[in-house]
């Protein structure tokens, strides 16, 4: 007789039912399944940075709309994201927003990494987002992509340059202030 290996399948669920569950801060629902990540304080300072210059440049003469982090983004029904850092045109209500933000930010943390650059940026893609910012942290650079173009044609910024954005015209990011 033969052994066999079986995996256990971890139970998928769907956007409503993760909703009605309390899990822990940080959690979200990729293909059904919930995934927790526990940032580090470098990841939530990068966030906190971005958020803060998106703020800055919303309430200036040139910006609108309403940046912000977290939530719930429902963008399918087995997918509910919390970008670390999100700008929408026109503020969302309640605790439950169906399709993406129009930009969305999630910033390297080691557990979910693979995701990001994966699952999630297919998945935000494949829903709409007009603008996916990806920050990788150990190489000090934001992945760029925007609707329309290639899902493999990132632009990628680095030390030196400036982050800016179409959805943002007048936003600027030194990318070397965001690292510093």
């Amino acid at each position: 007789m033969t052994a066999m290996t079986v995996q256990a399948q971890e139970p998928r669920i769907s956007a409503e039912e993760f909703l009605s569950h309390d899990y822990p801060i940080g959690s979200e629902l990729i293909d059904g399944v919930v995934h927790v990540n526990d940032a580090s304080f470098r990841h939530n300072k990068l966030c906190k940075r971005i958020d803060w210059a998106i703020t800055l440049w919303a309430e200036s003469p040139d910006g609108h709309g309403e940046s912000g982090q977290g939530g719930n983004w429902v963008l399918a029904r087995g997918h509910v994201y919390k970008p670390d850092v999100w700008w929408v045109a026109h503020p969302p209500d309640g605790t439950r927003h169906d399709g993406p933000p129009d930009l969305a930010v999630e910033v390297r943390s080691p557990k979910t990494w693979l995701l990001d650059i994966g699952r999630k940026r297919d998945e935000y893609r494949r829903s709409g987002v007009g603008e996916l910012w990806l920050v990788d942290t150990p190489a000090s650079t934001v992945l760029v992509y925007r609707a329309g173009e290639d899902l493999d044609d990132a632009t990628e910024v680095g030390p030196g340059e400036t982050l800016t954005s179409p959805l943002l015209p007048g936003f600027a990011l030194p990318i070397d202030e965001l690292f510093a």
